[in-house]
């Protein structure tokens, strides 16, 4: 595994090959996150407008809009296991057309397709794209050489196990970039205050959170021995990471780790394993 973290003094450290390029998966989505909130601070987005949709971008960024998601259907996996092109926009949603959802407010579930609209909810407003945003709220002014938005299989070239893959599957965006880069980005963006969690539960088998909960593009609760941390796991059919900040240690650290396979657990501990050492 590859890994990279900071302290709160500044102090790094890291494991295996802290420069590699990885995907950030599901860590896109706190970029999202992050993005619409400087936005919303700024006047020019409000996340509580419910325009013509029957629900808000908060509720999006919190998986409370009761959007399904591709990752229920077969179609979708059996396409992305033969490499092959993304499916257009009109295309996903028609397939999605017969999955279950929720009135928003009402329930809670995981959807990259509910950040797929949220991204371009924040296009829209901004008039800009997703990377050139990201480049200029994050990139540019923390010096993350690294970060960029994968667009094409190319991208993903030199990544073990990829073969092809086109990033255009990750319908709200997958960002790459090296464990340091992720580090100091997390490190950055994760002060969530209490009150902003929407409270899911506890423990989850073979993973070590006692208890979960998940803000604006941000998975948060507890791990074992570790207290309260905040970032976000993500996998995709090749790779998985876990990029996360520890709050409640003597030494609060932020760290991101990333591993071949697509299982979060291995990940998860192993930044646990670190931040407790």
């Amino acid at each position: 595994m590859d890994a990279a973290w900071i302290f709160d003094d500044g102090t790094i450290g890291a494991q295996g090959d802290p420069s590699r390029i990885h995907p950030w998966w599901s860590f896109s989505k706190t970029i999202i996150a992050a993005i619409a909130l400087r936005l919303s601070a700024d006047g020019r987005l409000d996340l509580d407008a419910q325009g013509d949709a029957p629900w808000t971008l908060r509720q999006l960024l919190q998986h409370r809009a009761g959007v399904p998601c591709y990752s229920r259907l077969k179609a979708y996996h059996a396409a992305v296991a033969r490499r092959e092109p993304p499916w257009h926009r009109e295309r996903l949603m028609r397939e999605l057309r017969d999955q279950p959802g929720f009135a928003p407010s009402k329930g809670w579930a995981y959807s990259n397709v509910g950040y797929m609209l949220a991204r371009e909810a924040v296009e829209t407003a901004a008039g800009e794209p997703l990377s050139t945003l990201a480049a200029r709220y994050f990139a540019q002014p923390l010096g993350l050489t690294t970060m960029r938005l994968a667009e094409l299989p190319e991208d993903f070239a030199e990544m073990p196990g990829a073969d092809g893959y086109h990033p255009g599957w990750v319908y709200h965006g997958c960002f790459i970039g090296s464990a340091s880069d992720a580090a100091l980005l997390v490190h950055a963006l994760c002060h969530t205050p209490q009150d902003a969690i929407h409270r899911l539960g506890g423990p989850i088998a073979g993973r070590p959170w006692t208890t979960t909960g998940y803000g604006l593009g941000v998975m948060s609760g507890e791990v074992e021995a570790a207290g309260r941390v905040e970032g976000h796991s993500g996998s995709g059919p090749f790779s998985c990471c876990a990029v996360y900040r520890f709050h409640d240690l003597r030494r609060p650290v932020s760290l991101a780790v990333f591993a071949e396979g697509s299982d979060e657990a291995g990940p998860e501990w192993e930044a646990t394993r670190i931040a407790r050492r």
